[in-house]
């Protein structure tokens, strides 16, 4: 196989994973409205399957919720897009090296994003053959360089009072308390 496995930067803006799947499938790195779209319109046909004990609220509950801008987006919503668009998607996160099964590749070290090839043939034992190896490769030098975040442990400042908090659980009770829901990450 020629060619190297880059990381493409997406705006970390609460859509980052509903962007970054548009990418990697179509190159285009706005599609979350539509794809969160996609995915309450799965959950939507589907009450059975996607029921408040999976997925942690009511099925019409959730299908509001995944529709805001400020939501995060994870397994769930990884696996409907699977679905979508007939692929396995290859998540991988930085922090522990753990692969869930999503990358870019480019022919050269430099090269523009219309180059990047995202999508791999599974070869046999199912994995992307060589493109697996680079991918991790990649994450293993992107976590040493600690380039993701961890939502457990990282410091926000609220940008109404400019309190000071640890955490995802620990902003998620600021904004319960207070209503703020304006933070910016801090060191």
């Amino acid at each position: 196989m020629e060619g190297i496995i880059v990381r493409r930067v997406i705006p970390s803006d609460n859509s980052c994973l509903f962007n970054a799947v548009g990418y990697v499938m179509e190159h285009d790195k706005n599609k979350a409205p539509e794809l969160r779209q996609v995915i309450a319109a799965t959950v939507a046909s589907d009450p059975v399957k996607y029921s408040e004990a999976f997925l942690g609220k009511s099925n019409q509950e959730y299908c509001s919720w995944i529709q805001d801008p400020e939501k995060w987006g994870g397994a769930i919503e990884l696996s409907i897009l699977a679905d979508y668009y007939g692929r396995e998607i290859a998540a991988y996160d930085i922090q522990t090296t753990r692969c869930d099964l999503y990358g870019q590749i480019s022919p050269f070290e430099g090269a523009p994003e219309e180059f990047d090839q995202t999508i791999f043939p599974v070869q046999k034992g199912r994995t992307i053959g060589p493109a697996e190896d680079l991918a991790l490769k990649l994450v293993k030098e992107q976590q040493r360089k600690k380039t993701y975040t961890d939502t457990a442990n990282f410091t926000l400042r609220c940008g109404v009072c400019q309190i000071g908090v640890i955490g995802q659980k620990e902003a998620v009770e600021h904004a319960q308390a207070t209503g703020h829901v304006n933070f910016q990450e801090y060191r």
